[in-house]
């Protein structure tokens, strides 16, 4: 449920027009397209788009949220199957696909995901519910952080938008920041620096 009041008719359908808009314009041409060209292509004047989403990463979260709000529960959903670190490894695997399907979404998402949005709100909820798991088995490093996740889905999905054939790698990308983080790795460090 939203704590927003419900929209009157006109507003919600002025909403509706601006994300279908929004949506359409940043697979086309990227994150970072003119809100101007958003709003004319809605229909409205830039002052009602901005009304409905007073910045850019307000609009990126909303036009997001449905598909934050699949990953998160997909994410959910397959965790009793899944050890702690590799549950980490399928969040972070897909939220680097999904912030990479808009160009330019990548070096905002940190920003887009504290929207408030359903979706942001559930993916953030969803990722510290996981490090909190992988810290309590002992397997993933105490001082990890959701920020040091979103830090690393911020690199890898702008290494995939500047070499679209590179999402391929995401997978062994995400591997590379697991052994940083892995208790596991670091004990092993530890180990062979003692010899």
């Amino acid at each position: 449920m939203s704590d927003e009041p419900a929209l009157r008719a006109d507003a919600q359908k002025n909403r509706e027009l601006i994300l279908s808009a929004a949506e359409a314009l940043f697979l086309e041409k990227g994150a970072n397209v003119p809100l101007e060209e958003v709003a004319k292509r809605a229909g409205v004047g830039i002052g009602t788009l901005y009304r409905r989403f007073p910045t850019r990463e307000a609009l990126l979260a909303a036009t997001s949220n449905e598909r934050f709000l699949a990953l998160a529960e997909s994410s959910g959903a397959r965790d009793a199957h899944l050890a702690p670190v590799d549950a980490v490894r399928a969040y972070l695997e897909e939220l680097a696909r999904d912030t990479s399907t808009y160009r330019s979404l990548a070096a905002s998402i940190g920003t887009v995901i504290q929207c408030g949005t359903p979706g942001c709100n559930a993916i953030t909820a969803e990722g510290q519910r996981l490090l909190r798991r992988g810290h309590e088995a002992g397997v993933i490093r105490r001082d990890v952080t959701y920020d040091d996740v979103i830090y690393v889905v911020t690199a890898i999905s702008i290494a995939i938008e500047h070499d679209r054939s590179s999402t391929m790698r995401i997978g062994h990308l995400v591997d590379l920041f697991l052994n940083g983080i892995s208790v596991k790795n670091r004990d092993q460090k530890a180990e062979s620096m003692r010899r």
